[in-house]
């Protein structure tokens, strides 16, 4: 049986309410355990806190449910001490409804088991939620300690030049590219060739706002061409992003051909409703205060950031981000 163009037409608008009902029966769902698993727990936790419950009881509560049939095979042991665990990371119901309940129940669990605080789980849970990440993506994020580099990178203390201040909340001070398994003498091209071939988790490192655009992007000026090195667009900014690749550490001289890049995409690419670009050189290595004097007189909104082919000791960030508050406790309480 044949099916006519504007057959096509009227059979996608009904699939697309189906695809739209299995969405939300799915979310549906998902909201209803998140609260029920919510509530296991805090009972859990009630009744051996009150010491109406031991262990033991736990146990025949785990075997009991499991006797119950197929579908209580989830509700062992194990499970019901994570549901207590949940709970008591999260007394407040308000977050359950509000926050929890936008990621799977797996997901929960790996931010609950692999942050240390209230301030580093919020922050993964509201990323996660933003970002819709499977679990294999929020688990590449956590180690990649996306924590630790963000509340860093927050307190350098060298200024972002615009006015714009919402740059450095979406553009990372320091890229993660352990997938690339470049050597270290790798290239600008094997860099650039690297992060194409392994695109989709370039933007899960740069965030998913990120569209791409091209590469080795041709803007003419004058009666010269010139390209950069990658070009993205950015979803929440609404503004194009330029990348530029060096193997080097930051050098000042870098800025100005950055500057010349953003100039040449604001008069002849942008669309009028459409933010200033914004610029990123993307160096080996960095010089806080050679950045902080680079960009001090620079009118351009650019973003100086630096990658790292192998992801970082967290142990070690986690040390210099708890140095870190000490000092600005330390600070506050001197004033």
């Amino acid at each position: 049986m044949s099916i006519q163009n504007q057959d096509v037409e009227e059979f996608l608008e009904i699939k697309k309410w189906i695809d739209q009902a299995r969405t939300d029966a799915l979310k549906s769902v998902n909201i209803h355990l998140i609260q029920l698993y919510w509530k296991i727990g805090g009972c859990v936790s009630q009744k051996l806190s009150d010491a109406a419950w031991g262990d033991k009881t736990v146990e025949k509560l785990a075997a009991y449910l499991n006797r119950s049939g197929p579908d209580y095979k989830g509700f062992n042991r194990r499970n019901l001490y994570r549901m207590r665990q949940f709970f008591e990371a999260y007394p407040d119901h308000a977050i359950v409804s509000s926050l929890l309940t936008q990621l799977s129940w797996t997901n929960n669990l790996l931010i609950l088991s692999k942050t240390k605080t209230d301030e580093e789980r919020q922050f993964y849970l509201s990323l996660a939620a933003k970002e819709r990440y499977s679990t294999r993506e929020l688990e590449r994020q956590l180690d990649a300690a996306v924590y630790e580099r963000t509340m860093l990178s927050e307190n350098k203390g060298y200024p972002v030049v615009s006015n714009r201040k919402d740059i450095d909340t979406h553009i990372k001070d320091t890229y993660v590219f352990e997938f690339l398994g470049l050597p270290g003498d790798h290239s600008e091209s094997d860099l650039q060739k690297g992060l194409l071939k392994n695109l989709k988790l370039f933007i899960l490192e740069l965030g998913k706002d990120f569209l791409f655009i091209g590469e080795e992007y041709k803007v003419q000026v004058g009666m010269h061409d010139y390209y950069i090195d990658l070009l993205f667009f950015h979803r929440e900014l609404q503004c194009l992003v330029a990348f530029e690749l060096k193997i080097t550490d930051f050098k000042p001289e870098y800025l100005g051909k950055m500057n010349f890049y953003l100039e040449a995409l604001d008069r002849d690419i942008r669309k009028p409703h459409e933010n200033l670009s914004i610029g990123v050189l993307l160096c080996k290595g960095k010089d806080d205060e050679v950045v902080e004097y680079a960009l001090s007189r620079s009118l351009a909104p650019a973003k100086i950031a630096d990658y790292t082919l192998k992801l970082p000791d967290k142990k070690q960030l986690q040390q210099k981000l708890h140095e870190l508050f000490e000092n600005i406790s330390r600070e506050e309480g001197s004033e």
